[in-house]
């Protein structure tokens, strides 16, 4: 795969992997761009392998492979993002993630934090799950090929999640 065709790839996956991780990183736009960078990076080392996949597959089948298989890499750093956190202990309470965001941002970001919050609270999977489901309209059958599971369990950590933010936003 060229450089070319890859950004030109990466150019119509950008705004709605910029908007699942963003939601995904509970707002935080500089936590999101780094998992971004470090996906888009990964995925351009290995463009060789995807390229090789799909040598004799129509351009509109590359768009939804390149598509699922983008998705598949920012996730999986998702979760090394995730594990390292945890390894090292880093965490930040949840009142502390509020002065921070009032530092960082205007008064406008405030509109979607208790949804931020919420959806913060969500294990990764029923995250993910969920926020492909919901905010980037990805059917269950991609989802599943994104998170490498079968469709059932995507369906129950959608379910899961739902009656968590459910729960969460309730309160």
């Amino acid at each position: 795969m060229t450089r070319e065709s890859f950004t030109q790839l990466v150019r119509k996956e950008l705004p709605g992997l910029r908007r699942f991780l963003l939601a995904a990183c509970s707002g935080n736009s500089d936590e999101a761009d780094e998992v971004a960078q470090e996906a888009l990076l990964k995925a351009y080392m290995a463009s060789r392998n995807f390229e090789a996949e799909t040598d004799l597959t129509s351009a509109s089948t590359i768009d939804l492979r390149f598509s699922a298989w983008v998705y598949r890499i920012a996730c999986n750093s998702l979760i090394d993002r995730h594990r390292k956190k945890t390894a090292r202990g880093i965490t930040v309470d949840i009142d502390k993630a509020h002065e921070m965001v009032a530092v960082s941002r205007s008064d406008d970001c405030f509109a979607y934090q208790e949804l931020y919050s919420a959806i913060d609270g969500l294990n990764v999977s029923e995250r993910t799950a969920v926020l492909l489901f919901y905010m980037e309209d990805r059917p269950i059958k991609e989802i599943s090929a994104i998170m490498n599971v079968a469709e059932g369990t995507v369906k129950a950590y959608l379910s899961r999640g739902r009656e968590h933010l459910r729960t969460k936003l309730s309160k």
